[in-house]
Order: structure tokens, then sequence, then C-alpha cells
């Protein structure tokens, strides 16, 4: 489970570390003058690089989850199963119930986990897809109670909420990295060093710009997956307000007893699993609450 996190974090550093790299070998560092640093220049260049690869990760959401996952679409005309059947009309049942213009594609994935997870670049274009484990071991109603959890994140735009809070990380990452770097290198230079020039402070700046970068990514990567937890909470009552509360509890006491074996595949499809286990002071970067605290406020709402 710690290299899944581990994975996740250092894929999201390895972007950072990129477009720095990149950026600075194409000159495009235009934020540093001979003077310093140009701040608004500096915000402009956080911003644009700092979201992109967010939202080409979001943009790209429903096929990778097809591609790495092995996800099987289900035909709403050419069903062939009645397994297939009933979990189209779940879905989109419960997808009309919430006010879905556009139904969510269907699909299955073969896994013995019992996961499920909701995907896609906005809510009229979204995936819902669940494992074949579930289906397995999942009566009807616990089943219902893990597709209106997933049909929540859905109706809530979770996955544009998730991509832009962390674009605004990665931004703040980017932007707080250079003022530090910038501020410990010059600081080091004289005055006639040649290096305190348009193009920065020199390769002191460039490696303490990666320092920085990795050390901000990270801490960053904690308030994200604070949000993370708290839209599990949300989506945990909305599938409770669109299934039924002792349906949705249900699902996550049976996903309680059953939390073996999980899906590694496509690590970076954790966070949008409805089930993910992170103990000790890894649950500090997991993207889930533990499933007791999710249980006990679904009991504990009136």
């Amino acid at each position: 489970m710690f290299s899944r996190v581990l994975l996740f974090l250092a894929t999201n550093v390895l972007i950072i570390a990129t477009i720095s790299i990149v950026t600075t070998l194409l000159g495009l560092n235009t934020y540093l003058t001979s003077h310093g640093i140009n701040y608004q220049s500096l915000a402009i260049f956080c911003a644009l690089w700092g979201t992109a690869g967010a939202f080409i990760s979001l943009l790209m959401s429903k096929f990778i989850a097809k591609k790495s996952m092995g996800v099987k679409i289900i035909d709403p005309n050419a069903t062939k199963t009645e397994e297939e059947r009933n979990i189209l009309d779940i879905v989109h049942g419960l997808a009309r119930k919430a006010g879905l213009k556009i139904l969510p594609e269907v699909g299955i994935y073969q896994s013995p986990e019992l996961n499920a997870f909701a995907t896609g670049p906005t809510k009229n274009n979204s995936l819902v897809a669940v494992s074949s484990g579930l289906l397995q071991k999942m009566n009807r109603d616990e089943i219902e109670g893990v597709l209106g959890h997933e049909i929540s994140h859905v109706t809530n735009g979770d996955m544009v909420t998730m991509t832009l809070l962390q674009g605004t990380i990665n931004a703040f990452a980017l932007f707080l990295s250079r003022i530090f770097a910038y501020a410990l290198s010059a600081g080091g230079a004289t005055r006639n060093d040649d290096q305190a020039s348009a193009v920065g402070p020199g390769p002191m700046f460039f490696m303490l710009t990666m320092v920085f970068d990795v050390l901000f990514t990270l801490l960053g990567s904690i308030l994200v997956a604070a949000f993370s937890r708290y839209r599990e909470y949300r989506a945990d009552r909305g599938g409770a307000n669109l299934s039924g509360r002792e349906r949705m509890i249900s699902a996550l006491q049976a996903l309680q007893r059953n939390m073996q074996p999980e899906d590694t595949r496509a690590p970076s499809l954790s966070t949008l699993k409805i089930s993910h286990k992170s103990v000790g002071f890894r649950a500090l970067f997991s993207s889930h609450p533990p499933l007791e605290l999710r249980i006990a406020r679904l009991q504990e709402a009136k």
C-alpha cells in the first residue's frame, strides 16, 4: 500500500521536476531579470505550467482508466447478460435521480477487488466502472450504495474540483520554490558576479529550485489529500440520499469486511475508487478516510 502512495506522490513530483527542467533548458524563465524576480511574470509562468499537467490528465482520464484497468464498456443497446443490464439500470436510474442530463458510460473491469470508481472531464462526459469482484460478492442493495456514492462524485463535479486544486497546488509549489531558491542563491553571490544576469543566478538556483519543487509539492499533497477525504464524506452523504442511508452503510460495511485484495494496476486511480486504505503517518497522504469513520458519520446523521 505504501508503494502506491509513494508512486502517486512521485508521479506528481516528476511532473513538476520535468516542467522545471524543460523551462530552464528552453530559456523560458523570463521572470528572472538582472534586477531580480518579476513577480507578475513568475505568477503567470507558474499558473500556466502548474495547471497544464493537471488538466491534460483530466482530459485523458476516461481513456487512461479504460486502458489501464481494461474496462469493458456496456452498450445500452446491446447488453449481453443480466448482470450487465442490472448494473446499467442501477447506474442510469441513480443518474436520472441525481438530475444528470447526459447519462454516464458504464463499464466492468475484471479484478478480485471490491471497488468502483467514477472519472471523466465533466459531469456530462463521465464513466462509472465497477469491479467483477464487487459484483460477485455484494448484493443488489450494497451495489446500489456503492454506485450512489460514485454518481455523487459525478454530480458534485469532483473530478474537475480535484484537478483545479491539484493545478493550484502545483502552481504555488512552482512559485514558492523559485522565490526561496532565488533568495538563497542570490544571497550568496557577489555584486560583480555575472550569474546575477537575465538568465538567473546560475547552477545553485537551478539545484535549489529542484529541491524546493519536491518539498513544496509533498507539502501540497497533504492539502490535496485532506480535501479528497472531505469529498469522500460528501459523496457518502450523496450516496445515502440517492440510494438510501441503510444501503450506503451496508455498502461501506461490506467493503470493510473485504478490504483485500486491492488492484494495483493503476495507482493513480486509487484516489477515484470508493475504498482505499492507509494507516499511520501515511494517512496524511491518504485520499480516503478510514471506513469505520465513514460508517460512523452516516450512522450519526439524521
